[in-house]
């Protein structure tokens, strides 16, 4: 994540947080309806923690991370469990989760380094294990109107940083929506398992 991105995420995490969604979630229900109950899950850029909030309300054993502190620790207020920084090129773990749940947040990681990114990813989690991310489509990396970074992915490329990141499986959705911004975005919504 650039240092603008972060710095943007630190000054207005309580205001990103305070606007957060509070509806039912389709991505994560289909995320969730492919894990056994009980799973154990790593979540990337959990912002405000609704969805891990979510998450552990059906019975799953989440591990909510965010790469700014300033967002973990609005996120751990609500949920009252530890919120562990985490930038994603520090993930580390080995065969430790069930599902990684990765919601509008890997598309602030640089071209450059997704690959690398899902590749970390893939080794965190367990043979069968599933990922969900999503990502503002587009045809190439640049700056929003709020002075964040995103890489912007069109279908073609993304599917190719999957491959490279020795990902097997990937099945990829397109739709119309919006996001803090409140501007009409096209979203890339992808799921992937080993």
């Amino acid at each position: 994540m650039s240092d603008k991105t972060a710095t943007f995420y630190a000054v207005n995490a309580a205001d990103y947080v305070a606007a957060g969604s509070h509806r039912d979630n389709l991505w994560r229900d289909r995320f969730l309806a492919a894990l056994r109950p009980g799973a154990e899950i790593l979540e990337l850029g959990c912002g405000g923690g609704y969805d891990t909030q979510a998450m552990m309300a059906h019975g799953f054993q989440v591990t909510p991370t965010d790469g700014v502190p300033e967002m973990a620790a609005e996120a751990q207020k609500r949920l009252g469990v530890p919120v562990r920084v985490l930038e994603f090129r520090d993930i580390a773990f080995e065969a430790a989760f069930d599902g990684v749940f990765a919601s509008a947040c890997l598309l602030h990681a640089p071209r450059g380094d997704l690959a690398d990114i899902l590749t970390r990813i893939r080794r965190a989690l367990r043979p069968a294990g599933t990922f969900y991310a999503s990502f503002k489509a587009g045809d190439g990396e640049g700056m929003d109107g709020l002075g964040r970074y995103y890489n912007y992915p069109d279908p073609d490329w993304l599917r190719q940083t999957y491959a490279m990141a020795g990902w097997p499986v990937v099945t990829m959705e397109e739709v119309d929506g919006s996001g803090y911004d409140r501007k009409q975005t096209r979203w890339l919504h992808v799921f992937a398992g080993i």
